[in-house]
């Protein structure tokens, strides 16, 4: 087992760990938690040996084999599929020693043997299915590792950490470079390892599905807990609430979260998937105490304009100059849209970011913005274009030069930067600071559609939880490609599936997902019959069959189509009226318009949302006879 016996280190002038001891048993499974600088990747130099105590001691078995997963950017001209199967070390110890030419005879056979008995005959299916599983192609394997990005190189480190036969892993925020697709998949593997395993992550799905305890380090202590991170956040937040820590905080955050729960509660029964939200959200109200002392209270300000169509995408060809990578795609965006879009590495997801963004033209189709559109958008690439020797301060000045200072220091400080640190230079900030900055500078410009790609990646626990707050109260349209799953499950209530050229409803949970993905890999692609590939005495019955269908769901198809077509023209109204409403000269005089336009604007909003609860209603109701006739 691993034994901390009262522990002691310093970094700089920085007291990390204090007379703190920590037991873990073999076979077990922790999550390593804590604030930002807390400690936490210091510890696993320690455990590494890279570094040693200031005072106590540390015991770990001497034969235990250590794995863990580097964070440093290999340059290495080692193919991907060769730099994986090096973290298998007795195989390349046996493959060295065959290869030598130095054994004959009973040696070299007794090698061949040892080549058998730890599954040496098998180390290439084993890398490429960790290669696979990982997200990387088949014509990956043969790369250098040196061509890969950076985010790219770090899934072949995991993927090395994972191929070597270890006792004891570690895991430092191994889904910040991942898709959704690739996390559920690591998941599934490590649920099968048999060693010990310590985990760092932000990630509090990842942490609840697979952490059998969690060390929490926090005032140079550890302080374990029994269970997973939902526990950890349980037991603490009684621990906290009992010395009613910052209570009156505690109560208007719980208050927020309640407030916000009985205004989804109305629309919950629009699809599936809000069921599963809106217990994610009661959950939430019992966890919240365990984050009153967090020193992030950020929001996203009231949007100045919130038109009803923000977005509308018709026929678009999006992708890049020789390249189509989601053809004719028919897309729009209303106010009340909150979306999270799903798919496999590769499948459009960011190119469609980019494109609603505007980052990227499309390569064909017609793009329509709505008026007052004010897009926010978020990617991980802009980190790269803040200016380093500017402050916080200077970020804000620079979109809006009239803000007092005082303004920005309020606003600044509820992201967490207070006092002189935001007036200082950002070079030295990390990559969670200079998230938290990109986040802010983009609250900043009241926007009307969120655009968040990987938003949560460098940000730890607190910012998360401020961030799902901030996004649950948000009251524009969002759209969302995140791995974490939690994020997803807090704050959207729709999902689009982007695949195969397309773009579609997903009609389910999270769960329902992580089951596809896992009949996806082990059934082969389901094919539906047609009729030109029907026995030829078949096809008049399948046709016949296929009519009957048709004929029993036509009053359904009917009423939704007369829905979307009163859906359109009420919209249309509603836009003129919001344009008229948007026009200076329309607030002088008697205010006679004004107030008619007011009360004309609120009748057409109450329409509209008639008419899309309506249409949900007759979309279930035809998706449920077409289930109950086809089940026949």
């Amino acid at each position: 087992m691993i034994q901390l016996n009262s522990i002691s280190l310093q970094r700089g002038n920085k007291v990390l760990l204090e007379d703190a001891s920590l037991t873990i048993f073999p076979g077990q499974t922790w999550g390593i938690v804590g604030a930002n600088g807390s400690g936490k990747s210091t510890l696993f130099k320690l455990l590494l040996g890279e570094i040693t105590e200031d005072a106590g001691s540390r015991s770990i078995p001497a034969n235990w084999q250590i794995a863990h997963m580097a964070q440093e950017i290999s340059t290495s001209t080692r193919s991907a599929l060769d730099y994986v199967i090096d973290g298998d070390a007795p195989y390349r110890d046996v493959e060295e020693k065959i290869n030598s030419g130095q054994y004959e005879g009973e040696a070299l056979a007794q090698l061949y043997q040892e080549m058998e008995n730890i599954d040496g005959y098998t180390v290439i299916s084993r890398a490429e299915r960790l290669l696979r599983g990982l997200g990387f192609s088949s014509d990956d394997s043969t790369r250098n590792t040196g061509s890969f990005s950076g985010g790219w190189r770090i899934r072949l480190n995991l993927a090395q950490a994972l191929m070597c036969r270890s006792d004891l892993l570690l895991l430092d925020e191994p889904t910040n470079h991942l898709d959704l697709d690739a996390t559920v998949w690591l998941e599934q593997w490590l649920r099968q390892y048999g060693g010990t395993l310590l985990i760092i992550s932000h990630d509090r799905e990842f942490l609840d599905n697979l952490a059998e305890s969690i060390a929490h380090i926090e005032n140079a202590q550890f302080n374990s807990y029994s269970g997973n991170y939902s526990a950890f956040e349980s037991q603490r937040a009684e621990r906290l609430a009992q010395q009613a820590v910052e209570f009156q905080k505690q109560q208007q955050r719980i208050s927020e979260i309640e407030d916000f729960v009985r205004r989804f509660r109305a629309k919950a029964s629009k699809a599936k998937q809000a069921q599963s939200r809106l217990k994610e959200l009661e959950r939430m109200e019992k966890i919240s105490p365990a984050h009153v002392d967090s020193p992030f209270t950020f929001r996203f300000p009231e949007p100045e304009r919130l038109p009803t169509t923000l977005l509308s995408l018709a026929k678009l060809d999006i992708g890049y100059p020789g390249k189509t990578v989601l053809p004719s795609v028919n897309l729009s965006l209303l106010s009340s849209h909150r979306i999270g879009l799903l798919g496999h590495n590769g499948a459009g997801k960011s190119s469609l970011m980019k494109t609603l963004a505007g980052e990227i033209k499309p390569l064909s189709g017609e793009v329509v913005e709505g008026t007052h559109l004010k897009i926010g958008y978020f990617a991980q690439h802009q980190l790269e274009h803040l200016d380093l020797d500017a402050s916080c301060a200077l970020h804000i000045q620079r979109l809006s030069p009239s803000a007092r200072e005082q303004e920005i220091r309020n606003f600044l400080g509820s992201f967490g930067f207070q006092g002189d640190r935001a007036f200082e230079t950002i070079r030295h900030f990390s990559g969670g600071e200079k998230a938290r900055l990109a986040l802010a500078l983009l609250a900043w410009q009241k926007p009307n559609l969120l655009l968040l790609d990987e938003p949560t990646n460098h940000l730890d626990l607190e910012v998360r939880h401020a961030l799902e707050l901030a996004l649950q109260a948000f009251s524009g349209a969002i759209v969302v490609v995140s791995h974490d799953r939690h994020l997803l499950r807090s704050t959207v209530d729709e999902f689009l599936l982007v695949g195969d050229g397309k773009i579609e409803p997903f009609e389910g949970t999270l769960e329902d997902y992580h089951k596809w993905l896992l009949d996806k890999e082990k059934a082969p692609a389901p094919t539906s019959p047609s009729v030109s590939d029907t026995p030829k005495g078949d096809k008049k019955e399948l046709r016949q069959q296929e009519a009957a269908i048709r004929t029993r769901l036509a009053p359904h198809n009917k009423r939704i189509k007369q829905l979307e077509q009163k859906l359109s023209k009420t919209t249309e109204k509603l836009e003129k009226v919001e344009s008229r409403l948007a026009d200076p000269d329309i607030y002088d005089g008697d205010g006679a318009e004004l107030s008619e336009l007011l009360k004309t604007q609120a009748t057409l909003k109450q329409e509209v949302d008639d008419i899309e609860l309506a249409w949900m209603e007759e979309s279930e109701a035809k998706e449920a006879l077409e289930a109950s006739i086809r089940a026949e």
